[in-house]
């Protein structure tokens, strides 16, 4: 296939004996070498895998920039199925892989991996954060993807109803795992009303045992057409085609899933319905602000206070959107590739040594 989005470098991974078959994609280092986590996921083909990989790196090249880190776009994905496939041996010699890019790219946690893995990759590479608490790493990077997502949504009632505030909104969660859960309780605890679906029962059951007020969706076909005012997709992208957009009721669209527009021009669509879109890659980068933080030493409060501008950043989106006439999502990427560019150019800038 064409990479039609320019990548830097991309490699093919492969390790015979544990069953390794991985690949990572480093969209650009501009800003810095590219941070972006590892999902592990069981691909149809590994056609499947290369272009969800570049399309998550390029989108993690946005979202780190935006979120004013000075570290490039890169993600990476092993194929096959986590609980049958994910061994030490596996990750251990994914990690070597990481390793021998010699710190061009960082890795993390994503879909199907959790900090206990990226201690095991640690073992083989440097360049790991997502880390346990045990050893010195953030944790559970859900906790500020959700705090992220609030940030942007609070901006986003802001921009609609002239008030931060949540509360008497109907929000409709689809997807309840690590990140919508999270998000569920912070809603709630703003004073909204919640409407959740996930194709895990068990998730759902866990959201109603800690807030038994919560309504439940059939399906995400059946929350989208709910009288919503803000839908929150929290669980795989592209969720936004053309069918859902026009089923869709709600006045804003906020969520922490990836690449929820699952084609371009769906931006113009749901702005022609007047629909407030908070660009993804803005609200839901508090996840990879937290793990960027290991970097230096991890200080919960001083990645929660960098998330917490989540909240300026997708106003200031908003902002530029209106000023030159197109939709957020437009608008978002020209912010970002500003900032590749204007600090990016630094790097000409010779130091000597």
């Amino acid at each position: 296939m064409t990479d039609v989005f320019g990548h830097e470098q991309v490699v093919f991974c492969a390790d015979r004996q544990s069953g390794l078959r991985a690949i990572i994609a480093i969209h650009n280092t501009a800003l810095g070498p590219g941070l972006g986590g590892t999902r592990f996921y069981p691909y149809e083909s590994e056609q499947a895998a290369l272009a969800d990989v570049l399309n998550l790196s390029r989108g993690m090249a946005y979202k780190n920039a935006l979120a004013g880190l000075d570290l490039g776009g890169g993600k990476a994905v092993i194929i096959g199925d986590p609980a049958k496939d994910k061994s030490e041996a596996l990750l251990r010699a994914y990690g070597r892989f990481v390793e021998s890019l010699g710190g061009r790219y960082i890795t993390a946690c994503d879909v199907g991996t959790y900090s206990e893995d990226m201690d095991l990759v640690a073992r083989e590479s440097r360049f790991v954060t997502g880390r346990t608490v045990a050893n010195g790493g953030a944790g559970d990077s859900s906790i500020l993807t959700a705090f992220g997502v609030f940030q942007g949504m609070r901006a986003s009632a802001q921009q609609v109803h002239g008030t931060p505030s949540l509360r008497g909104l109907r929000v409709g969660v689809e997807g309840v795992g690590k990140v919508g859960h999270r998000l569920v309780d912070l809603l709630i605890e703003d004073g909204a009303s919640v409407v959740v679906c996930d194709v895990s029962p068990h998730a759902v059951e866990l959201v109603r045992q800690r807030h038994p007020a919560v309504e439940v969706a059939r399906s995400a076909t059946e929350l989208i057409a709910f009288d919503l005012d803000v839908y929150a997709p929290c669980a795989l992208g592209g969720t936004l085609d053309d069918d859902s957009v026009a089923a869709l009721r709600a006045r804003i669209v906020c969520g922490a899933a990836n690449n929820q527009l699952a084609h371009p021009g769906v931006e113009k669509q749901l702005e022609e319905r007047g629909i407030l879109y908070a660009p993804d890659y803005v609200v839901n980068s508090g996840g990879v602000i937290q793990v960027a933080d290991e970097i230096q030493g991890f200080n919960m409060d001083r990645a929660r206070a960098k998330a917490a501008q989540i909240y300026d950043t997708t106003l200031k989106i908003y902002a530029i959107a209106a000023e030159e006439g197109v939709p957020p999502a437009v608008a978002a990427d020209r912010l970002a590739e500003r900032r590749m560019s204007e600090v990016g150019r630094l790097r000409g800038i010779w130091l000597g040594g």
